[in-house]
């Protein structure tokens, strides 16, 4: 094959793949449609690759990303904690300041309410760390999954109160807790909403009604009348800028809490939020603090991971970090992993972390043993038809629920609910796909629910038992998803003929790290290549190995990770497919060579 300019080659290769492939997949995802297409954005790649020192092929790359305007290229590729905007931007946030410093200055004992997740457990450590580098009489509670559930409640508030608590300060939850807030004030307490979640809102005929919570100061980018640049912050986040905000007005250096952005890392990434322009930078930076970070803890959580701290990546955050610090609250109390972020000791820190580890391995054998009993449910009975998914499985651990539908969502590509017996009546999680707004519909079907709270992506919800299959029926019958939207888009970047593929350009394309939801790793496709010895190893037999040749003899390496069983198969079966891949350099003995990690295939 003639080698020509890169320029040429992203050219070139986009159109010669410009087609859709609908494909019925049963590869690790069910049964399911596939629609891969090739995205055909326009820029100047030339200009933009020449101004910004990056090839062409990655500045088609991150046009793709629909990061098209000179200042966005910028800071997509340099941005910095200086680019970071200033909090007092979100709506009473200068009252949560003014409050938060009378009390501290006036020694008013302050409590902070987390949530019992990765994001909740990171924002209770923030305000925690920095209202106590203030001087802030101030301690922590963390709701129990099961006997508490989400957010605030009365339990609470009782506590708080008899302890003697001046001021609660939520992070990650409170903007859905109005009745409970409105309690907490009848009994004297000033209350401190810091959130990232929807607003629950009522549908009327001229609009929404927004549903504040009467708090002291309600910080929520997500307020309609809040004018802050950027949406997307998880809780950890605003719980930081609230942080840094009160740092600068009670005139203290806001550098001195830059260590918590490795916290605000771990939560946007652990909490699966767009990693786009402030949490590009948040991430960006929180990973290079965690290389070298002083927490005890989470220096004894990736060396029992063992995980090699100098690559560390989101990717390990997402899933061999974030995995442990949420399995304390699923399957014991999150107060473990808030310990473990507390740790003074080596010897503490280890044990706490070794515990997390074990937690999340039993966790891990419970979502697999409720996986199959979802999948046996939905393909016996008539769930199968529905376009929205809801499983109830009374017998499942209620702390797994969201794992177990966001499984099953992957598996058949529809929005997924997963319902369990509670305590009191029935709780679930529910996981979406892209063309449904879960919230947004479930807003709609309120009247069912005795509490509920999310956003587009992912909800929580409890509900009476007689009123499970009536859900059912309901959501479905809302549901307005068309064919297209229950197909799975496979969005190929370009076409990459193995030619260039080099380790030049996969030592280029780390500039566009880190990936994750919102800046996905790229990805690559070829099409008519023969596979070569396809075999299975692996201690557990799931991983897939062979080699891919094209039309000019040119060969690579290859694996896959999904269900290798069905992609042996296929290969046996076809010989020559297509996939769509991307590139990495495989170390091994100290032995570099090029190989594709298969992503799909036809």
């Amino acid at each position: 094959m003639e080698l020509r300019s890169a320029e040429q080659s992203a050219g070139i290769a986009a159109g010669a793949f410009a087609l859709n492939i609908l494909k019925k997949s049963n590869c690790g995802r069910g049964i399911c449609m596939e629609k891969w297409f090739i995205t055909m954005k326009k820029a100047d790649f030339n200009g933009i690759a020449e101004k910004y020192h990056i090839s062409p092929i990655i500045a088609r790359l991150i046009r793709n990303r629909d990061v098209v305007e000179d200042g966005e290229i910028d800071l997509y590729l340099n941005g910095t904690i200086a680019d970071l905007y200033d909090g007092m931007l979100m709506k009473d946030m200068d009252r949560a300041v003014e409050i938060l410093a009378e009390k501290i200055r006036e020694e008013k004992p302050i409590r902070i309410i987390g949530d019992y997740d990765i994001d909740g457990v990171n924002a209770t450590y923030i305000l925690q760390e920095g209202l106590s580098a203030l001087g802030a009489e101030v301690d922590t509670d963390i709701p129990d999954r099961i006997k508490d559930g989400y957010g605030l409640n009365r339990m609470l508030i009782d506590r708080a109160i008899e302890d003697g608590i001046d001021t609660i300060v939520t992070c990650d939850n409170g903007i859905a807790a109005a009745e409970e807030i409105t309690y907490g004030k009848d009994n004297g307490l000033t209350v401190v909403v810091t959130d990232h979640h929807e607003v629950p809102y009522i549908e009327e005929n001229d609009g929404k009604e927004y549903l504040l919570p009467m708090a002291d100061a309600v910080v929520d980018p997500h307020r309609a009348d809040c004018g802050y640049p950027f949406k997307g912050l998880c809780g950890a986040a605003v719980a930081y800028k609230l942080v840094e905000a009160l740092f600068n007005v009670m005139q203290r250096d806001p550098e001195d809490v830059d260590y918590l952005m490795e916290n605000v890392a771990i939560a946007t990434v652990g909490d699966v939020m767009d990693l786009v322009g402030e949490n590009r930078i948040f991430v960006k930076q929180g990973l290079e603090m965690l290389k070298r970070t002083k927490n005890q803890g989470l220096k004894a959580l990736i060396e029992c991971t063992g995980i090699d701290v100098e690559r560390l990546s989101a990717y390990h955050i997402g899933f061999v970090l974030g995995p442990c610090i949420n399995a304390s609250g699923r399957l014991d109390t999150a107060k473990r992993a808030l310990e473990l972020l507390n740790a003074k000791t080596r010897r503490e820190a280890v044990m706490l972390a070794e515990d997390l580890k074990a937690l999340n391995d039993s966790r891990k054998e419970m979502t697999e043993k409720g996986v199959k009993e979802a999948v046996q449910m939905i393909e016996s009975t008539p769930l199968k038809e529905d376009k929205i998914l809801v499983v109830y499985l009374p017998d499942c651990h209620e702390s797994i629920a969201g794992i177990i539908a966001g499984r099953i969502k992957e598996r058949y590509y529809r929005p997924t609910f997963v319902l369990t017996r509670a305590e009191e009546g029935v709780k679930g999680s529910g996981r979406s796909i892209e063309s449904y707004d879960m919230f947004a519909q479930m807003c709609r079907c309120r009247a069912l629910f005795t509490r509920f709270g999310g956003h587009k992506m992912a909800a929580g919800l409890s509900l009476e038992e007689e009123n499970v299959e009536r859900f059912r029926k309901t959501i479905n019958e809302l549901a307005d998803l068309t064919e297209e939207d229950l197909q799975m888009k496979v969005s190929i970047d370009m076409r990459l003929p193995f030619p260039y593929i080099t380790e030049k350009l996969i030592r280029e394309l780390e500039v566009l790290e880190p990936f994750g939801k919102g800046n996905p790793k790229p990805l690559f496709a070829e099409r008519n290549l023969k596979v070569i010895s396809p075999r299975i190893f692996g201690r557990n037999r799931n991983v897939l190995k062979c080699r891919l040749e094209d039309g000019n003899g040119n060969q690579m390496d290859a694996v896959y990770f999904g269900d290798v069983g069905e992609c042996l198969r296929m290969m046996e079966q076809k010989k020559v497919m297509s996939f769509t891949y991307y590139p990495s350099v495989n170390e091994y003995m100290g032995r570099k060579t090029l190989q594709l990690t298969i992503v799909n295939y036809q």
